[in-house]
């Protein structure tokens, strides 16, 4: 539950240092051995291959292969060529606090020397295209909440810390104090490679927190909540504990959201404050037009920010243990208050609630920035703020969502921006892994009806 920073969008020295160098040249700098060539498939599951220093100039001018169909949702059959990643400097990151010696680089996948449509990466290129069309660049803060867990033989979820308890556990400091190892290693690999950590907090639920970095441009913020994801993932492992982004662990806590805090700039000049807005929420009307697309796209864009089925049971939930869900049932927009579906905490950044730690930074990031220019290019008004729980009701499964995704031609144009066929190919699998869910039999189902009749 982050306040946010309002300032001028981040690329820290580091990224200015790393623009003007060769990859090369880095590795050999910093005394890497090894370089973690990533790029994520369209569920967000990140994939990589371990590229030793002795071959980084081979990476660095030709990429390295990948069989697209094993790797995951990247609209390859097996007979398809090779996918080919190529590295973008500015994303190097050193990674010694995971292995001596280690670094990651992000990369762009490319097929037959072209940019592959399939890509997250990609897609979130073409969208900033569009958007620097109009002179636009937009700025992206994440709040990347996770829960801390063990699970048994037998299945078993539960948190790491068996005294974390609390009937209100949110900002609890002896819960903050009790993973302090894991807490503080994690700030200190953001701080290191120049992120800004500027707040680590207990969350709502019992066993989830939050750690919040500086916002960036929206590429490069999207590689962090990557790279982050992977760096508590490991950095938990490592101390005998599971980190989970799924969006509902537990049915009775709160869920897990990736909220987005979204401006536009001109250059180095704000484009949302407007101190003399008759509305009171201090926003240009060019802002209210961009909350204006993101409300209207809001059912289809669910598909996309709330990509499981798991991720309908957070924004379903009537309730949870400590009196409150913090997940918008509808697509409103409002001030300082966090039920709302799009939230202004000031003029200076809108807050984006409809998404959970499922959804790919990538796509994310392009389906809102396609809203939210729609509103732009049709002038469109959200109206008069709203109160809480005002507005059209939000998809209540998966399937909705995808229905709604199917039906809206910017949404799924987003997800088609570098080339057709990828919206029909997102929507056919998420479909399917709604009826994948639908078809098995679950414990729910056991307890209800093994002995009802």
């Amino acid at each position: 539950m982050t306040t946010g920073r309002t300032d001028q969008p981040d690329r820290t020295d580091q990224v200015d240092q790393v623009d003007r160098a060769d990859l090369a040249e880095l590795v050999r700098r910093d005394g890497i051995a090894f370089v973690l060539a990533v790029f994520v498939d369209l569920t967000g599951k990140p994939c990589a291959k371990l590229v030793p220093a002795q071959a980084v100039e081979e990476l660095r001018d030709e990429g390295v292969g990948f069989a697209g169909y094993a790797a995951g949702a990247l609209g390859q059959r097996p007979s398809d060529p090779d996918v080919v990643a190529r590295p973008d400097v500015t994303s190097y990151t050193p990674l010694p606090f995971v292995k001596p010696g280690l670094a990651l680089v992000h990369c762009d996948p490319y097929v037959r020397g072209e940019p592959w449509p399939y890509a997250p990466r990609v897609i979130l290129r073409s969208l900033l295209e569009r958007a620097a069309a109009h002179g636009l660049s937009l700025a992206v803060g994440a709040e990347v909440e996770y829960f801390l867990v063990n699970r048994d033989e037998h299945g078993t979820l539960s948190v790491a810390d068996p005294r974390d308890t609390a009937a209100q556990p949110c900002y609890d400091a002896h819960g903050l104090t009790r993973m302090y190892d894991h807490l503080t290693a994690v700030s200190g690999a953001m701080n290191s490679l120049g992120w800004g950590n500027y707040a680590n907090d207990h969350e709502d639920g019992n066993g989830q927190f939050e750690q919040n970095f500086r916002h960036a441009d929206a590429l490069t913020t999207a590689d962090r909540v990557i790279t982050l994801r992977y760096l508590v993932s490991v950095l938990a492992e490592q101390r005998g504990m599971t980190a989970t982004f799924m969006p509902k662990p537990f049915t009775d806590r709160t869920g897990t959201g990736m909220h987005l805090h979204l401006s536009l700039w001109r250059g180095d000049e704000p484009a949302f404050p407007d101190p003399a807005d008759a509305r009171g929420l201090g926003l240009s009307p060019l802002a209210y037009s961009f909350v204006a697309g993101i409300v209207e796209h809001a059912r289809a864009l669910q598909a996309v920010i709330a990509p499981t089925v798991n991720s309908y049971k957070r924004t379903g939930a009537v309730s949870t243990r400590s009196g409150a869900t913090w997940s918008p049932r509808v697509a409103g927009y409002g001030g300082n208050d966090r039920t709302h579906f799009v939230r202004v905490p000031d003029g200076n950044r809108v807050e984006l609630r409809g998404g959970d730690g499922a959804a790919n930074p990538y796509l994310a990031a392009a389906a809102t920035l396609a809203a939210g220019l729609d509103g732009i290019e049709r002038g469109l008004d959200p109206g008069e703020p709203g109160a809480p729980g005002k507005g059209p009701e939000l998809p209540p499964t998966l399937l909705h969502a995808v229905e709604a995704l199917r039906a809206d031609d910017v949404i799924s144009g987003t997800l088609d921006a570098a080339g057709p066929g990828v919206s029909q190919y997102f929507a056919d699998l998420k479909r399917e892994e709604f009826f994948d869910w639908h078809s098995t039999v679950g414990a729910w189902e056991l307890d209800r009806y093994l002995t009802a009749f």
